[in-house]
């Protein structure tokens, strides 16, 4: 179901889509912060999945013309994302969580990068940056080490793959076969990308970590799913790689 607008042509520098389920804590602030931070740069593509609380109501009320609300039966974060890429209109996509954790202020700055340079993808990197990295140690080691295993498996020398700030070029995530539905499309992206021979550039980014009591929804089975995503794809036949 989608509260979806028409757009002229691929004139959108980029798009930033937001998975939602239960957020309508932090909403209004983040949506605030974006519109402030890249209203004139960007549409919004938002994804409502299936919340129970207030978060469609919230994003329906916020939303500009130029933006799209869509909204799904719960299916996780990946199938919200994978929604969202499919309304993205932008020469860039970027995906942006619904809470706190990442600045919006810093997206300017990765669109001018990347259209500086020209190139095909750009993660914001959290540990190129001197600051408060985790609140749960274990999430900082686990991040770690799925970086160090997809470089490892993929060739990559990223600093953060586990990064939300993955961002890509509109014509080329057409391209990718998307299928994960939970947090293995975050894995998943990046391994398509490294596997289809794309350059994966990194800046650095600021980051406010938030505990699992104030709603982080990843847990240690995620890791598993992830390294797994990594193996799998290291393996996969490379036309399997291409829509």
């Amino acid at each position: 179901m989608a509260d979806s607008h028409t757009h002229a042509g691929n004139d959108v520098r980029l798009s930033i889509v937001m998975p939602i389920y239960n957020e309508e804590r932090t909403l209004r602030e983040i949506i605030s912060r974006i519109f402030s931070a890249c209203g004139d740069i960007a549409e919004v593509i938002f994804v409502d999945d299936g919340s129970k609380d207030r978060s469609l109501e919230i994003i329906r009320s916020l939303s500009r013309p130029q933006d799209s609300v869509l909204s799904k039966e719960n299916g996780g974060k990946g199938s919200a994302v994978r929604m969202g890429y499919q309304h993205a209109n932008g020469r860039y996509v970027i995906v942006q969580d619904a809470d706190l954790e990442y600045s919006p202020e810093e997206i300017p700055g990765l669109l001018a990068y990347a259209e500086k340079y020209n190139v095909e993808a750009l993660f914001g990197s959290r540990r190129l940056k001197k600051q408060k990295q985790f609140v749960h140690l274990t999430f900082f080691i686990g991040g770690s080490m799925l970086t160090y295993i997809c470089n490892f498996l993929h060739g990559t020398k990223l600093t953060d793959q586990p990064t939300c700030y993955k961002m890509v070029r509109g014509d080329i995530l057409k391209t990718l076969p998307l299928q994960e539905n939970d947090f293995r499309f975050d894995p998943e992206l990046t391994c398509m990308l490294a596997r289809r021979g794309y350059t994966i550039h990194e800046q650095p980014i600021s980051y406010h970590p938030r505990s699992v009591e104030e709603g982080k929804k990843i847990c240690w089975k995620d890791w598993f799913k992830w390294v797994w995503v990594f193996v799998k794809l290291r393996f996969a036949k490379r036309e399997s790689l291409v829509v």
